[in-house]
């Protein structure tokens, strides 16, 4: 749903038509539920189950939005974003945005979620 210029609200998503997202998330029932709205959207979800394959996959291809869960195995959500923060400066790639998907938006974790880069937070279940 969009606004136009009018005010008015419109079911058009064509703005969102090809976007790429990677969603990070180890829980499959929130894999399932991400996956089936960026999709109504009209996004490609590319979908990881841990940091480490986000971080791999990240270097593999180009994202417009990356969603991150800050707590899954192998690696966690900030160590993964730092890794991305790292390879888009060593690459010279441009900024991408990382949203953490946290059930827990304390001021603790979105502390370390600005220091690990990230630029913003969705609290889940979203």
């Amino acid at each position: 749903m969009t606004t136009t210029r009018a005010g008015m609200v419109s079911d058009d998503n064509s703005i969102l038509d090809g976007l790429r997202v990677l969603v990070a998330d180890d829980y499959p029932v929130n894999q399932k539920v991400a996956r089936k709205m960026l999709e109504k959207l009209g996004i490609e979800p590319i979908v990881v189950d841990d940091g480490q394959a986000a971080v791999e996959a990240f270097q593999g291809a180009e994202f417009d939005l990356v969603l991150m869960d800050c707590q899954m195995p192998v690696l966690d959500g900030f160590g993964a974003t730092r890794a991305i923060r790292e390879f888009e400066a060593e690459a010279g790639r441009k900024h991408t945005p990382v949203l953490a998907m946290t059930a827990y938006s304390t001021g603790k974790e979105q502390d370390e979620a600005r220091e690990a880069g990230m630029d913003g937070w969705i609290e889940k279940p979203i």
